[in-house]
């Protein structure tokens, strides 16, 4: 390690070993000392002393200069060679030079035998004067001032320690080389520098992206020009396969799609809760005051108490009230509370004709929202799909093969147009079966729209309907051609003919067969029946009778009942 101890400190302490040179002379072989200064401080950074207080000579010729610059030349003044050498004044003894060389007789040298650690320092005797002479002095920075000392070996140029290529530092002791740490400068440290940030980096990703997508462009246009990207081979030949084109969710006016999209938000399922069970059925929005039209017997069990609810077609539950129903007509109103609700168009129905198509909407086995077609069977068929305790129902329906199911009752039946032109009451079963509940056969009924509109308006006015009658009572053990009035009174009967009716204001009497009614042939009382119940109550009808081998055309005016 390097000895940092100031040139002029204190005073050494004397060595113990008998060997040890005493500081500032020589050493005698049998452990006397030959310096007759032997007392004074020991410094080391003095120039060896030898015998005789003579000063030792500087050889100019292996001073070294620290910071680089040449030494001074063999044969100088030896005040040169002390200022190249930065030999400090301060430790030169004043005493005269001795112009003798080194190694002259009488004058060697006797070196302090303190170890250095330098190359060519070994272990000698005790005693065994060392040669070659070096300087010593201090290094002054750049601006003169002094800084770390520094000690020059005395050795030839090109062999020993340099300390300036050197890779250790002479230690001082032990003559152990030692790493340079006194004169190595501080090694440079990069400066800690931040990351480019998200905006960097952001930019560079999408300047990146650009690049690559020229050059991408760039690049195929080339092997496309160059004929490097032949799809000559490829097969364009057309498929004969038929494909459907792109798919879209609009359809053209007054297709099925584009009408049961607009009527399904106004088609409803009706669940009903009363004293002989529950059941579901189907209804439509009559109006913007929150009414609802349905079959009689799909709410006929909460008549008398029960609970109604009105599913409407986003799945929203809200109450319903019974406002007015009618047996002979199957048909009822419901009010709610909603006011928002959007109706449907009521169309005309005796402008329908076979062979019209025709949609059917509602929620068949509760199954809601549910849309089927068909077209127009038949007009005028009489139907008596049952009726409310002891009122039968007549119904002059339209016939349809759009499939009708179990819970499709009271659902709309719409045109072309998306108009209502009826209700759907009722479907045909096979002859013989029982089953009530029996599915569709591609035979169902609808009341006619002409009728529901009229008995929806009573029904809401007054909460009941009136049935345009003649006043006349029918004999239903008749078989022969026509329709027959009771010839007499029975026990569970009024009298056959009303006085007051229409028909007794007309001329027709007891026993008299009905063979036509408004230009239709009547063959039975319920197709009768059905006839006189689709005209309105103050309606003036023809009609022909057939009394004995005459027949006679009378015209009436239907009167109205309210049951």
């Amino acid at each position: 390690m390097s000895d940092e101890r100031d040139p002029a400190g204190p005073d050494q302490p004397v060595s113990a070993d008998p060997g040890q040179p005493t500081p500032g002379g020589s050493v005698d072989p049998e452990g006397g000392s030959t310096d007759p200064v032997a007392g004074s401080a020991w410094d080391p950074w003095a120039p060896p002393r030898g015998a005789g207080e003579h000063t030792q000579p500087v050889d100019l010729s292996q001073t070294q200069e620290l910071h680089g610059a040449p030494g001074a030349a063999a044969g100088a003044p030896a005040s040169a060679a002390a200022s190249s050498a930065h030999v400090d004044p301060a430790h030169v003894d004043p005493a005269p030079v001795d112009p003798a060389p080194v190694g002259a007789a009488g004058v060697d040298p006797v070196w302090a035998a303190e170890p250095t650690g330098w190359p060519g320092d070994t272990a000698q005797a005790p005693g065994t004067p060392t040669h070659g002479a070096s300087a010593t002095g201090y290094r002054s920075d750049p601006g003169g001032s002094p800084a770390y000392p520094s000690i020059a070996p005395a050795v030839p140029a090109g062999q020993g320690w340099d300390p300036i290529s050197a890779s250790t530092a002479d230690a001082g002791y032990a003559g152990a080389p030692a790493p340079w740490v006194g004169h190595r400068p501080p090694e440079a440290t990069a400066p800690l520098q931040k990351g480019p940030g998200w905006g960097a980096l952001v930019a560079v990703a999408a300047i990146s992206a650009l690049v690559a997508a020229g050059l991408g462009g760039v690049f195929g246009g080339w092997l496309g020009a160059t004929g490097r990207l032949d799809f000559s081979s490829v097969d364009r030949t057309p498929s004969s396969i038929p494909r459907a084109g792109v798919g879209a969710t609009s359809r053209p006016e007054g297709s099925i799609a584009n009408i049961a999209a607009k009527a399904l938000p106004s088609v409803v399922t009706i669940k009903v809760t009363g004293a002989d069970g529950g059941g579901t059925g189907s209804g439509f929005v009559l109006d913007r005051d929150g009414h609802i039209i349905t079959n009689n017997h799909v709410v006929a069990s909460a008549a008398n108490g029960g609970t109604i609810k009105v599913e409407l077609s986003n799945g929203t539950e809200i109450g319903a009230t019974i406002a007015g129903r009618d047996g002979s007509y199957d048909l009822a109103v419901l009010k709610t509370n909603r006011t928002d609700l959007v109706p449907l168009v009521m169309g005309s129905s005796k402008d329908v004709v076979v062979g019209d198509p025709v949609i059917a909407v509602g929620a068949p086995l509760g199954l809601e929202s549910t849309v089927t077609s068909g077209i127009v069977s038949a007009l005028n068929r009489p139907v008596s799909p049952g009726g409310d305790g002891n009122q039968q129902s007549f119904i002059n329906a339209i016939q349809t093969d759009a499939a009708i199911n179990p819970g499709n009752s009271g659902g709309p039946l719409l045109n072309m147009s998306g108009q209502v032109i009826g209700v759907n009451s009722a479907i045909a079963r096979v002859p013989g079966t029982t089953d009530t509940q029996s599915g569709n056969i591609g035979v169902g009924f609808s009341i006619p729209s002409d009728q529901v509109v009229k008995t929806a308006e009573q029904l809401i006015k007054t909460g009941s309907a009136q049935h345009p009658v003649i006043g006349v009572v029918l004999d239903r053990a008749y078989t022969g051609d026509g329709v027959r009035i009771l010839p007499k009174a029975s026990s569970d009967s009024g009298p056959p003919v009303d006085p007051n009716g229409p028909a007794a204001k007309a001329g027709i009497k007891a026993g008299d067969v009905i063979i036509e009614f408004d230009g239709r042939r009547v063959t039975d009382p319920d197709n009768l029946v059905v006839a006189i119940r689709a005209k309105s109550v103050g309606d003036s009808v023809s009609m022909k009778v057939r009394r004995g081998s005459q027949t006679i055309t009378v015209t009436l005016t239907l009167s109205g009942s309210g049951k």
